[in-house]
């Protein structure tokens, strides 16, 4: 986890995580599967940016976005 500590700052300019973002972090970096539901704005993205950032290779990010719009 130091090396995702180091990401958050360096790349991102944070200096914790927020709640749940480090438990979920460290699940994906032991290489495991993640299904993350948290609200708007609760910190979703860094969970797998940074994961993507650390490991080697190519990595996808799957997110479901819903777009509001007034018609």
């Amino acid at each position: 986890m130091q090396r995702a500590h180091s990401v958050l700052k360096d790349v991102f300019g944070f200096e914790t995580f927020w709640p749940l973002q480090e438990k979920i972090i460290a699940h994906i970096l032991e290489k495991k599967d993640a299904l993350v539901v948290m609200p708007t704005g609760g910190g979703k993205s860094l969970c797998y940016q940074i994961p993507g950032l650390i490991f080697d290779g190519l990595t996808i990010d799957v997110q479901r976005k819903k777009v509001y719009s007034d018609r």
